[in-house]
């Protein structure tokens, strides 16, 4: 088994920015010559998300809406009290969420359904620079 790491830059808009990284990921395993394995794709912070959705205009605006609803942005988080930043709600999201994804590919292609893409979702209040590790393992 072979395994290859790799690194995606980002700068996200700040807080319920998504990004796809569908494509990205997708030349990553292209270029690393493997037919078959995993990749994991994990967002290295602790205030940004990974996950597969349907990149599309409406579920770009009602995911925001659902984190929104489970993790309110007006309430008090301890986090707020430490440090003073305001972000208390960014790290619950984002903990919520997961850093981390893994998907399967084979022929050298991503094993994902028709409309599903691989999104780094930015919950932090302001706009960041991110690093995404991708991790390929397979033969």
């Amino acid at each position: 088994m072979t395994i290859i790491t790799e690194s995606i830059k980002i700068r996200s808009r700040g807080e319920n920015d998504m990004i796809d990284i569908t494509e990205s990921t997708s030349k990553a395993i292209e270029d690393s010559k493997l037919e078959q394995g995993i990749v994991t794709i994990f967002a290295s912070g602790s205030t940004a998300a990974v996950t597969t959705i349907e990149y599309e205009p409406g579920l770009k605006t009602d995911f925001p809406k659902m984190l929104s609803r489970i993790v309110p942005k007006n309430i008090e988080y301890e986090h707020d009290k430490t440090w003073h930043d305001r972000n208390g709600h960014s790290h619950v999201r984002a903990s919520l969420v997961g850093p981390s994804l893994t998907v399967p590919f084979k022929d050298g292609r991503l094993l994902l359904g028709t409309w599903q893409q691989i999104v780094v979702v930015e919950m932090d209040t302001r706009e960041r620079e991110r690093k995404i590790i991708l991790q390929i393992m397979g033969e």
